[in-house]
């Protein structure tokens, strides 16, 4: 069974910083697209960030441009995301996911178990 787990998250003040990680268990993450996505209080999963196998293509949800990085290291099997200049709209579970390339379409149903970011004023 592919397991995705998702690291890093924690509570920070407006315009602070963290960096969350994803790596897998049961799947090869470094052959696959890799998204971020993410589920506030009362709100529908959105996207937040995706990255190609190779990581030279990227793409980022409008709510998170500029502010976001995508990377990863495939020797590491692990897929990161830095957030700079954290907002409160920001709060949200964080999950990752291998994705079909070029969409946002999870390849697998399941989804681990997320890490939260918490950003206060």
């Amino acid at each position: 069974q592919v397991q995705t787990v998702e690291s890093g998250g924690g509570s920070v003040q407006t315009g602070g910083s963290l960096r969350l990680s994803c790596t897998a268990s049961g799947y090869t993450l470094s052959r696959a697209c890799v998204g971020w996505f993410r589920q506030g209080p009362q709100k529908e999963r959105e996207v937040v960030a995706r990255i190609s196998p190779n990581g030279d293509t990227t793409d980022y949800g409008d709510s998170v441009k500029g502010r976001f990085t995508i990377s990863r290291d495939n020797g590491k099997n692990t897929v990161y995301l830095q957030m700079n200049s954290l907002k409160v709209e920001d709060t949200a579970m964080y999950y990752c996911a291998a994705v079909l390339c070029g969409s946002w379409t999870p390849l697998f149903s399941y989804w681990g178990p997320g890490t939260q970011v918490t950003v206060s004023s």
